[in-house]
């Protein structure tokens, strides 16, 4: 079971609507992971990637700033199989291209622009996560 930690939750609400509302007011772009990532891949323009890498920097390095700060580790579980892992990833990125984003571009930009699409992608998303893991604690027993 998780912990529920409203101040940590909060503090790091806050700081992602920051960043979200400083990338939007300085360069006029939406904090999409999925596209941030993808304009960085070819054929993106050349002159569009300095902000891209320095955002995803910053989204890894907050993680090493988080340790050295506090001295705690990060613990996150995922799976050690490399095929469940694979296949994974490929249906995340086949559904951000599928869905035109991920959940940070629908989820906390579109929505806060009040985006009927990302609206619909945000309801889908969660709707779909709530159901996964009512079926993997109730029914499959994880």
């Amino acid at each position: 079971m998780t912990d529920f930690t409203p101040l940590p939750a909060l503090a790091g609400g806050v700081l992602i609507g920051i960043a979200v509302l400083v990338l939007m007011a300085l360069n006029g772009r939406i904090a999409g992971i999925s596209g941030i990532l993808g304009g960085l891949l070819p054929p993106a323009p050349a002159q569009d990637k300095g902000w891209r890498i320095a955002f995803l920097a910053g989204l890894v390095g907050a993680a090493f700033l988080y340790i050295a700060f506090t001295g705690g580790g990060i613990v996150q579980s995922v799976s050690s199989n490399l095929t469940v892992m694979t296949i994974a990833g490929l249906l995340v990125g086949f559904g951000s291209a599928m869905g035109s984003g991920c959940t940070s571009g629908h989820g906390v930009c579109g929505t806060a622009r009040l985006s009927m699409r990302s609206i619909a992608a945000t309801l889908t998303f969660m709707a779909t996560g709530a159901i996964m893991v009512f079926v993997m604690r109730h029914m499959v027993g994880g």
